[in-house]
């Protein structure tokens, strides 16, 4: 079992984060760098929730999410999986700054290996987790900036 915690801060507020993270259109994969578009399924979605089936080409691992959000948080947690199993989870916690202009997330990554594949990832995640999630969240995060600084220029919301 293992727990990854990492944080980042970007130029755009709480919500802005929240419509990237839980829009599962084809643009995804350009935000979101552990999301290959190839493995993209969305089972059902509704007001505050979708069920997901996202993977990487990386590693081969996918998995079945139940995303939940509210304005100040989004959990991911694991339905089903090629690796993690239930009790696995992803917890997205926004903080706005600035006057909501600014937004810190803490990410806390929990993952209960199930799976072969999964038990031999795990002691990777404990090694180099932090560093890996930490780059990959402050990557999506410059990504969302500038999606966040397009729209402002053509006067969308």
């Amino acid at each position: 079992m293992s727990d990854v915690r990492v944080s980042a801060a970007g130029d755009f507020p709480p919500a802005a984060f929240i419509e990237a993270l839980t829009d599962f259109g084809p643009g995804r994969a350009r935000i979101w760098g552990n999301s290959s578009a190839g493995q993209l399924v969305v089972h059902d979605q509704g007001e505050g929730w979708a069920d997901v089936t996202e993977g990487t080409n990386a590693g081969g691992i996918w998995q079945r999410y139940r995303y939940a959000w509210s304005p100040s948080e989004v959990r991911l947690d694991v339905v089903d999986s090629n690796a993690f199993g239930t009790g696995s989870y992803w917890l997205y916690r926004l903080t706005g700054e600035a006057g909501d202009q600014r937004t810190r997330i803490d990410l806390h990554i929990h993952r209960v290996p199930t799976t072969t594949k999964g038990k031999l990832f795990d002691p990777l995640l404990r090694l180099i987790g932090g560093v890996y999630f930490g780059r990959d969240l402050r990557r999506s995060v410059r990504r969302i900036e500038r999606l966040f600084a397009e729209k402002g220029v053509r006067g969308s919301p």
